[in-house]
């Protein structure tokens, strides 16, 4: 019999104004992986996304980013230290993402999500580009409200769907990252 998904699997996109703690909470997050992953990692841990981003509107979620060796590999032999310390992966065909390994943290509750775990093989082009974008919306205040908004705006329409939610972001994001000045690939 299938396994019942958890609450926070479906759980509705609402965007809440900019919380300084979310830093506090990523850099707790970021010092635990550094040390649940040391032997995998490659480039780290870096907080990313739109709680990244001073002053930016998000959903409440911190998400981070690690470099590793290889992400499946790590996922497997950090199984148990990842999930005393709470991450749950997310099974790769769900996912549809087959890049990384996505992981989340619920809250204490179980019924929302407080943190994301993407992993990436170290020097795949996603973890520039996630870098790049969030440092670009740190830089241009008038940027990241047009982020802000088109989120405002995504979520409204789309909240209950969150693939739907982020395909929304997904031309702003490459347009973005299209106009920058970066190093060809």
């Amino acid at each position: 019999m299938a396994e019942e998904p958890p609450a926070w699997a479906y759980e509705r996109v609402e965007i809440r104004p900019y919380d300084p703690r979310w830093t506090v909470r990523a850099r707790a997050e970021c010092a635990r992986l550094d040390d649940l992953l040391a032997p995998w990692l490659v480039d780290g841990v870096e907080h990313v996304g739109s709680t990244a981003v001073p002053g930016l509107a998000a959903k409440p979620v911190i998400d981070l980013m690690a470099s590793v060796t290889d992400p499946h590999a790590a996922v497997r032999a950090a199984a148990e230290r990842l999930a005393a310390d709470g991450w749950c992966p997310v099974p790769a065909h769900l996912d549809r993402r087959p890049w990384r390994r996505f992981l989340v943290k619920p809250d204490s509750t179980g019924r929302h999500r407080a943190a994301h775990l993407h992993l990436l093989s170290a020097g795949h082009p996603r973890w520039a580009d996630q870098l790049a974008f969030r440092d670009a919306l740190r830089r241009d205040g008038r940027l990241a409200q047009r982020y802000e908004d088109l989120k405002r705006r995504a979520a409204r329409e789309c909240g209950d769907d969150r693939e739907s939610y982020t395909d929304r972001k997904t031309a702003f994001v490459a347009d973005v990252l299209a106009g920058l000045d970066r190093p060809p690939r």
